[in-house]
């Protein structure tokens, strides 16, 4: 057993259900381990933001974490530690605290200040002897940059895009396509009562799993996902054949935030985040009013967006958050960091923290997805996982 006896955790990146379920995971099995747990404030950020020769800046930005203090926060959704999407390795000359000492504040190529060394500076006055990142691949980003600087890093992922390298299946995923699935088959009272074509856009970033699955469990006529770019006019020919064999006169279709047709670009606006992200949206929309023009049907447009990622967890990201918890501090304390927890071919194992890096996980088209008809396609069912990967 390895002698850390304190460690920090934190949440970055977009909310989702199931983080307070894997904190509280974390901080049960290190008092049983006779860890301490400090959390976070506000991801990377906090880290940033705090001034180890001021006690006021600590205590801000810092909260010591208790089994008596976690007991019911597994029945809320969001974190209790706040959020951010901040990236020390890059930030604004303007952004960087000026209690940073300008020999911890080292120029990029790219005109940013890297504040990694105050980052580690801050860790080493808190006692952090390992830490626990909960996080999409932005927030684990950084966390494999400190690994490489020497921090004991063992990551867990949550990203309700579920487009994190080296797992199946990432915290907040399962809620969001079961927040869609209801939200769909809702929808169809009112698309079917105004005979209209409903186009459903969906969270999901560069990633079309969260379009690919929630179609493929709501029945939906029609899929529209990131990997995969579209015809408008053979889109729009199918939602019209489709309504016109529905008894009930309607179509409905997903499709992914950062869907795009062919020749086009994925609809983005505003100014980039630290991680170099500009928002996505708007795709559905363009479809809406495609549709409309063109087959003059009526649509309706309906963004579910932060709906898919809030309120408490479903059964099953709670379970993956409370065994992903379980087993990340199970790691710090055989001393086996520099890993992040994972599920692949649905069993519970851990794979190198630099993976998260390597490569960018995007939907199995050959496998799951019909491009010329724009539906999910899932034939052979033998001998697959439950997450179909």
């Amino acid at each position: 057993m390895t002698q850390t006896k304190r460690i920090g955790i934190l949440t970055g990146g977009g909310d989702v259900p199931g983080l307070n379920a894997a904190i509280k995971a974390v901080v049960v099995r290190a008092h049983s381990c006779g860890i301490k747990v400090v959390g976070i404030r506000r991801g990377w950020m906090g880290l940033m933001y705090i001034n180890p020769d001021d006690p006021a800046s600590v205590a801000k930005w810092t909260t010591s974490l208790t089994v008596e203090g976690v007991r019911t926060i597994d029945r809320t959704g969001g974190t209790i530690l706040h959020t951010s999407r901040t990236n020390p390795g890059s930030v604004g000359l303007n952004d960087v605290p000026d209690f940073i000492a300008q020999e911890h504040r080292i120029p990029t190529p790219s005109g940013k200040i890297d504040c990694t060394r105050h980052v580690m500076k801050v860790l080493d006055s808190l006692g952090i002897n390992a830490i626990i990142p909960i996080g999409g691949d932005d927030t684990l980003s950084y966390a494999c940059r400190l690994n490489t600087e020497g921090i004991q890093v063992v990551a867990i992922p949550k990203t309700m895009d579920n487009d994190v390298f080296g797992t199946d299946f990432c915290i907040g995923f399962s809620t969001a396509v079961t927040r869609s699935v209801d939200a769909i088959n809702a929808l169809r009272t009112t698309a079917g009562s105004h005979e209209r074509i409903c186009v459903v856009e969906l969270f999901g970033r560069n990633s079309g799993e969260t379009s690919l699955f929630a179609a493929y469990l709501a029945n939906v006529d029609r899929a529209v996902i990131s990997e995969v770019p579209f015809n408008m006019e053979e889109l729009i020919g199918f939602l019209v054949e489709d309504r016109s064999h529905n008894p009930s006169n309607y179509a409905i279709m997903t499709i992914s935030e950062g869907a795009h047709p062919i020749g086009g670009a994925a609809t983005e606006e505003g100014r980039a985040d630290a991680f170099g992200h500009r928002k996505l949206g708007g795709i559905g929309y363009a479809v809406a009013q495609e549709i409309k023009e063109k087959a003059g049907i009526n649509v309706i447009y309906q963004q579910l967006a932060y709906i898919m990622r809030s309120g408490t967890p479903d059964s099953l990201d709670r379970m993956v958050a409370v065994s992903y918890g379980s087993l990340a501090l199970d790691q710090i304390a055989m001393g086996h960091t520099g890993r992040m927890v994972a599920l692949q071919q649905a069993c519970y194992t851990t794979v190198p923290l630099d993976l998260v890096i390597t490569a960018k996980k995007r939907v199995d088209v050959t496998a799951l997805y019909d491009v010329e008809n724009y539906r999910p396609k899932v034939r052979d069912m033998l001998g697959k996982p439950m997450f179909l990967y």
